[in-house]
């Protein structure tokens, strides 16, 4: 997916804590465009001006249910480019058809992943189906660590088995936990994993201490280790973490779990690239321009970005940058 913002003004979330002493906090979400210019509107929760990621997860989107019309578009993300990062899509209800310049062209149904692979770059669009009656899911990325970030460019589809534990039905889409393994390849130690809790329990699994770990509430409300919190809201635990205790209300709730090692790098993040300087987002953005010109020109185009799949009429332009210099985020 696609930001339409420059580089986002972010959602205050509590008091600062210390890095290295984080306590639990509930990170509020903003309404946000996305897309060209029938933009649908999303809830973000990450990042905010007080903490940029989580493990290595540094973008939470999370959209829907949205109610469409037989034949009206749900969700239209013209193509565009990525940097520096994996984009994972995770869907609740509709169906989305993914194309990228990596040369994949496949649809995502709930309970399936898109896990796409930027590296030096990497374009893509997303279109929901004519049949979507109903859209509702997730758009999240990962940073890239140095030598991934700078790589080839990836796709990879994934369906997790759903599993019954304690009660709750969870499946694995990122990562190991609770003995299932996901199969996609990371490039940091991640968790990705969605809970399905009934009404009226509780649940609790282990975590492994070293990880930060955020949980988004998809259906709620639901309490996260004793903190309550509501749709779209993002729970991030506070450090060292081993048990994580989820209570559903009158109605069943579902979450998805975030987790990983702490990255361990600034990144600076500026419209769809992840870097880590200024200089690193001003030449991909320059690339960019270059396949923006060549597409508009003569219907298609290459370069840094790989080439664009011949079904797209055209794609999105970078927004002007800034007047002052991108900072990276801790």
């Amino acid at each position: 997916m696609s930001v339409t913002e420059r580089d986002p003004v972010l959602t205050e979330s509590g008091p600062a804590t210390d890095r290295r002493s984080r306590a639990i906090e509930v990170l509020l979400p903003r309404e946000v465009p996305l897309g060209g210019p029938r933009a649908m509107l999303v809830n973000r929760t990450l990042p905010q001006r007080r903490r940029s990621l989580i493990g290595a997860w540094c973008f939470v989107d999370h959209y829907g249910p949205k109610e469409v019309q037989p034949g009206t578009p749900a969700m239209e993300v013209p193509g565009h480019p990525h940097i520096g990062l994996q984009t994972v899509t995770w869907l609740f209800e509709g169906e989305i058809e993914h194309r990228d310049t990596v040369g994949t062209v496949g649809v995502i149904r709930p309970g399936e992943m898109n896990l796409m692979t930027a590296g030096a770059g990497v374009a893509h669009s997303e279109y929901s189906l004519p049949a979507t009656t109903r859209m509702h899911g997730a758009q999240l990325w990962v940073a890239l660590p140095d030598g991934a970030r700078t790589g080839e460019r990836a796709f990879e589809h994934f369906v997790p088995e759903a599993l019954e534990v304690d009660g709750a039905e969870v499946r694995v889409f990122l990562g190991a936990w609770l003995g299932s393994t996901a199969t996609p390849r990371t490039f940091t130690r991640l968790l990705g994993a969605e809970v399905r809790l009934p009404a009226h329990s509780t649940w609790r699994a282990p975590l492994d201490p070293a990880d930060e770990v955020g949980v988004l509430v998809v259906e709620g409300p639901v309490e996260v280790d004793g903190v309550a919190a509501t749709r779209s809201q993002l729970v991030a635990l506070a450090d060292g973490t081993e048990e994580l205790v989820l209570t559903a209300g009158d109605e069943p709730a579902r979450v998805l779990v975030l987790g990983g090692e702490p990255f361990g790098a600034p990144v600076v993040m500026w419209w769809n690239f992840v870097g880590r300087d200024h200089d690193d987002i001003v030449a991909a953005r320059a690339d960019w321009q270059r396949q923006v010109d060549q597409q508009r020109a003569a219907g298609h185009a290459d370069g840094r970005f790989g080439p664009h799949p011949a079904s797209w009429d055209d794609v999105l332009a970078a927004p002007e940058l800034p007047t002052v210099r991108l900072m990276p985020r801790a």
